[in-house]
């Protein structure tokens, strides 16, 4: 990247929302990853646009990212410029029924405002540690709920810079994915359709909810949340705990002794750490059960170690 297009790029922010050579471990809930060569804090659509028009235009590498709740990045970083919608990009209305977001508002967020309110139907995402954005784009879900069964309308940056506004009908919602990811485009909004309830009974399922990740989900660790997707017919955390493979590490790498479906971080566990735990575990769940896991964490930047050595 020339110092003109950086110069450009920060001027579209402002001095102190660019970061240059950021270390983007203290972005992820991996707590991994080498430096960024210029991270950038949008705060309004019209920045986002005028952003990716830039990097276009420049032909530099950008990668748009929330909280980082379900990302790897490489010990070598990213060359490139990473947009991050997450503190700055993250406002809650809700009107009626009808809760309206920025991509980086927190799913926690939104369904403690919803519960203020007395809305049903979202408690659900209430432990899932990440944004509106993501957790749209892959139609997140969690303890029997999906983002589709709430979601009326996105609004989403095309890779052309032009912004549409799609019903949940044009979504295409299926596990883990959605037309959004499909065709690569960004959410900057959505719209969530809830319904009145109880503030006891809603707040009481909360708890319970919290209660169930608490116990069974090793939070006490860095990590990017359900390392592999559910594999048709089978759940992938008994099917690595029946490999013989729970508490198996490589450096500070290691599949959860808590929760087998889980690869953590136990404090300077490094990105290739990571992935050659994920490639043994691929491989001896294939050979044992003929069953191809596939990651559900997005890896960002140059990866040396392939995922089935």
């Amino acid at each position: 990247m020339n110092l003109e297009s950086k110069k450009k790029l920060v001027a579209v922010v402002g001095q102190g929302c660019a970061f240059e050579q950021e270390p983007m471990k203290d972005h992820t809930t991996f707590r991994i990853g080498g430096p960024a060569d210029l991270f950038l804090c949008p705060h309004s659509i019209t920045e986002i646009q005028q952003l990716v028009r830039i990097c276009k235009e420049d032909q530099i590498p950008y990668y748009i990212m929330g909280n980082g709740s379900n990302l790897l990045v490489s010990d070598e970083g990213y060359r490139g410029v990473i947009i991050q919608i997450y503190e700055n990009f993250n406002q809650i209305q809700i009107e009626g029924t009808v809760v309206t977001a920025q991509a980086g508002a927190l799913l926690a967020l939104i369904a403690k405002k919803a519960l203020k309110e007395s809305l049903t139907g979202f408690e659900f995402a209430s432990g899932i540690p990440g944004t509106l954005g993501g957790a749209a784009v892959m139609n997140a879900g969690a303890y029997g709920g999906e983002m589709k069964d709430v979601l009326l309308e996105v609004t989403a940056l095309t890779k052309e810079g032009e912004i549409l506004i799609l019903p949940k009908e044009q979504l295409e919602l299926g596990y883990r994915t959605s037309i959004v990811s499909k065709k690569d485009y960004m959410v900057l909004e959505a719209k969530i359709g809830l319904d009145h309830g109880d503030y006891e009974s809603i707040s009481s399922l909360m708890e319970e909810l919290t209660e169930k990740r608490t116990s069974k989900q090793p939070l006490e660790f860095g990590s990017g949340g359900s390392t592999f997707k559910r594999p048709e017919g089978y759940f992938a955390g008994k099917l690595i705990m029946d490999s013989g493979l729970r508490g198996f590490q490589i450096g500070d790498a290691q599949v959860s002794e808590k929760h087998c479906g889980f690869v953590i971080n136990r404090g300077n566990a490094t990105a290739k750490d990571v992935r050659q735990v994920m490639g043994h575990v691929i491989d001896t769940v294939k050979d044992k059960f003929g069953v191809t896991l596939e990651p559900e964490i997005k890896m960002l930047g140059e990866f040396n170690t392939p995922l089935t050595p």
